[in-house]
């Protein structure tokens, strides 16, 4: 039996609430699937900050790197902040220091939800965007030495390097993707129109897909995707995209799906990935049952595809479709309808129906 080791980070919030009950979700399925997985939990985030006066000790940081994939929950909370005024936030080391350039956001909105769109293709939409998450606008630190008062500066950064990494990991996914009867199409976004950097970005991009022949690719400039992503986003596959560019345009998929609280994300390097909600702590609804935990849910799906494919392990890669195929047959009673959008679902009723649904 295939075994991994996972670290887990409950964080902050919400993050305590969906977490545990997430993970048994995940436990089932690798369970039914065969393979073994060893749970370690790491305290980090705000809370832990508090109570010990530092929000994600080097030894956390160790074990977290040591696991096979990390499984964090939500980290930070408004009101808590280090001295600087900055938030408490171990997601980003662990993001920085993991060199985790791949943010990983798919699309795919669950059955019979209110969604924004009324053109029925709007409900079945399946694509991902796949955010370069090292780079970009925010590679820098935030005061930048030409800061005064008469003016700031943030410095835009695109390596090679990284994009070549990027593009490769998007144009394989792609290939993934099309073996399961998708398009196989990936569409850089991006604005190279008016920055060097994103016409260096696109060169790049033009490069790797060469290596790549029987994958259709294209461009568009970020601008023009945005509008797209309202008026037409059932044409798109793999979208491989800048740091903020990416993390703007996951915003709108994420409202295409009916919210944050419907979305995952993975953030993937080398050799290390965290897998972890789109959603913030909202300490504003801790305690009430209200939390979605769907987005957590499905990141534990993308965590067990992330083992089949790293490892090549089969079996994880059928637990991870297993997990999203019994949230979507959930929603897909009718019966689901998170608070967020207008109706009483919580915690316990979505992960208790997705849990039926495993096992029936």
């Amino acid at each position: 039996m295939r075994s991994f080791k996972i670290a887990v980070m409950p964080g902050d919030g919400i993050g305590q609430e969906i977490t545990s009950p997430a993970v048994e979700l995940v436990k089932e399925v690798a369970r039914q699937s065969g393979i073994q997985l060893q749970w370690v939990n790491v305290p980090a985030g705000a809370q832990h900050y508090q109570e010990t006066g530092d929000g994600f000790p080097e030894s956390h940081f160790q074990e977290a790197a040591s696991a096979d994939a990390i499984y964090l929950a939500a980290m930070g909370l408004p009101d808590v902040r280090y001295p600087d005024g900055t938030e408490v936030g171990p997601q980003h080391d662990l993001r920085k220091r993991l060199q985790l350039y791949a943010g990983v956001r798919p699309c795919r909105p669950m059955p019979c939800l209110p969604l924004p769109l009324s053109d029925p293709r709007s409900k079945t939409l399946d694509f991902v965007i796949v955010r370069e998450s090292t780079e970009g606008i925010f590679a820098e630190p935030r005061k930048h030495p030409l800061d005064n008062d008469g003016a700031a500066h943030n410095l835009t950064r695109v390596t090679r390097e990284t994009s070549e990494k990027l593009f490769r990991f998007s144009f394989q996914l792609a290939e993934r993707r099309k073996q399961r009867g998708l398009p196989g199409l990936v569409t850089c976004a991006d604005k190279a129109n008016v920055l060097s950097s994103q016409a260096f970005f696109r060169t790049i991009f033009d490069e790797i897909s060469l290596e790549y022949p029987h994958i259709e690719s294209e461009h568009q400039y970020v601008d023009a995707a945005a509008l797209d992503f309202v008026r037409a986003p059932w044409r798109y596959d793999v979208i491989p995209t800048e740091n903020q560019y990416g993390d703007i345009l996951s915003d709108i998929s994420a409202a295409l799906m009916g919210g944050m609280g419907m979305t995952s994300s993975g953030e993937i390097g080398d050799n290390h990935a965290v897998f972890q909600p789109c959603h913030g702590s909202a300490p504003d609804i801790m305690g009430q049952g209200k939390a979605n935990p769907t987005g957590m849910i499905l990141s534990g799906a993308l965590l067990l595809d992330y083992l089949g494919t790293r490892f090549d392990c089969p079996e994880a890669t059928s637990a991870g479709q297993l997990l999203e195929s019994a949230t979507m047959a959930a929603y897909a009673t009718g019966t689901l309808l998170p608070w967020e959008l207008g109706g009483r679902s919580g915690t316990k009723e979505i992960v208790d129906l997705v849990g039926q649904q495993l096992t029936s």
